[in-house]
């Protein structure tokens, strides 16, 4: 028992919050890169290896914190995330060294695998019909931090800043993260209860053994949705970390503060519509309302798929833009792609939880994990030194997420996604307890 009664929204209040600072402390760099490449003599290329770099540690982070918030309950895994992070966004605020600095960031980065605990911890307080919307509240206004951290930061740690400690403003922003970051996780640990009541943490903790987890990572439904959350979620955290840099450098934009403005649209779309993607997944499925009929009961499904084809159209029209020369045109295609990813990720994480109900962790671990592969191999196409310029990178990545677009239109048939969750590529059918994947 907590400090206080907790109830369902009380939950996806705490994990909402823990999540949205985790996701400004993870990407707390991106607004201050200018300064950090001045300070450390890097290169575009050698930002953009910053960039990639702190998605590094999600995959298995990820993978892990999911099965292990099923197995010890969500409130004391997410204190533990909150409390080291904090610790060593304090000791990168003094690093003298780029390798120290380096390293101590690219442990800061592991923030983002809160992600997951907090899915977990909100589906073990949801019914069902309202894990869409719930899911997608906690994701988008969590995910909305990176627009709170691109928008807040630069104006309060700006480039004439001069405290007590620092006179270096993105060194006084990573200490001052560090030290909120530590306070949040007590605050989670005091106040987290684990699930809605004793017989749902037994169910949830009876199917965290290495068996099942191996079982439900290799379903085709946990497949296609780790694949589909790489082109969603993956390109968001790569556009996150970039935007700022790419509105800056590509455009002449010297003004750091509005850079990171603009880069915050983006951030903002694919944060606080979410809840959209997953609203939408809740009612579709509660009125079983075909809306592709070639996928005919696959509800969730349906919505899921609309959204990946958007993002890819979304992709091609960002080098469009970018080559046309107009900045603002760029940043309004920018909030769209924002908005895909938004769509597609509220819709993904409304069938997650729906497919698994007793492994929501494990297979959130999974989906979001393998998902973060996106933000460490886009960034990489965006400031490649073979491409003519930085507008041509957002379509080689759209072209790398087709065949994602193809798996997903092949699981979701009505013949394979009712067996997606119990039918995979390796072992037999039949998890214990699980829904079936038709809605």
């Amino acid at each position: 028992m907590g400090l206080i009664k907790m109830t369902k929204y009380r939950t996806l209040l705490l994990a909402t919050v823990g999540f949205n600072f985790s996701f400004l402390i993870w990407f707390s760099f991106a607004p201050f890169t200018g300064g950090m490449a001045q300070e450390f003599g890097l290169t575009p290329a050698e930002i953009g290896i910053l960039a990639s770099s702190a998605i590094w540690m999600a995959p298995f982070g990820r993978i892990l914190t999911g099965w292990l918030s099923d197995k010890f309950g969500a409130p004391a895994i997410f204190a533990i995330v909150l409390a080291y992070v904090g610790v060593f966004s304090i000791f990168s605020a003094f690093a003298q060294d780029y390798s120290v600095f380096f390293v101590t960031r690219l442990i800061v980065a592991t923030a983002g695998i809160t992600f997951v605990i907090g899915i977990q911890h909100v589906a073990e307080w949801f019914e069902e019909e309202n894990l869409g919307l719930a899911e997608g509240i906690y994701a988008g206004v969590g995910n909305a931090g990176a627009a709170g951290g691109a928008l807040i930061l630069p104006r309060v740690f700006g480039q004439g800043w001069s405290g007590p400690l620092f006179s270096t403003n993105w060194r006084a922003a990573f200490f001052y993260t560090g030290i909120v970051s530590i306070l949040l996780a007590v605050a989670y640990y005091a106040l987290g209860e684990a699930a809605k009541s004793e017989a749902k943490r037994q169910a949830t903790k009876q199917n965290a053994s290495l068996k099942g987890w191996v079982h439900t990572a290799t379903r085709y439904g946990t497949v296609v949705l780790a694949a589909a959350y790489i082109m969603s979620f993956g390109l968001e955290l790569s556009m996150n970390g970039w935007l700022a840099t790419y509105y800056r450098t590509a455009f002449n934009q010297d003004n750091f503060v509005i850079a990171s403005t603009f880069a915050a649209t983006f951030s903002i779309a694919a944060g606080l519509l979410r809840p959209f993607g997953g609203y939408v997944s809740d009612v579709l499925a509660r009125k079983e309302q075909n809306i592709l009929p070639f996928f005919k009961g696959q509800y969730r499904g349906q919505w899921t798929f609309l959204g990946l084809c958007f993002i890819v159209v979304m992709m091609f029209a960002m080098t469009l833009a970018g080559l046309s020369g107009v900045l603002m045109s760029t940043v309004v295609v920018g909030f769209l792609v924002g908005t895909g990813c938004a769509w597609a990720e509220g819709a993904i994480f409304a069938q997650v939880p729906s497919m698994f109900p007793n492994s929501s962790g494990a297979v959130a671990g999974v989906v979001g994990g393998i998902g973060t592969v996106g933000g460490i191999v886009y960034p990489l196409f965006y400031s490649a030194p073979w491409l003519a310029n930085f507008h041509l990178g957002y379509s080689v990545a759209a072209v790398t997420m087709i065949p994602i677009v193809l798996l997903s239109a092949w699981v979701f048939r009505p013949e394979i996604a009712k067996v997606a969750n119990t039918a995979g590529f390796t072992g037999v059918a039949g998890e214990d307890g699980t829904a079936t994947a038709d809605d």
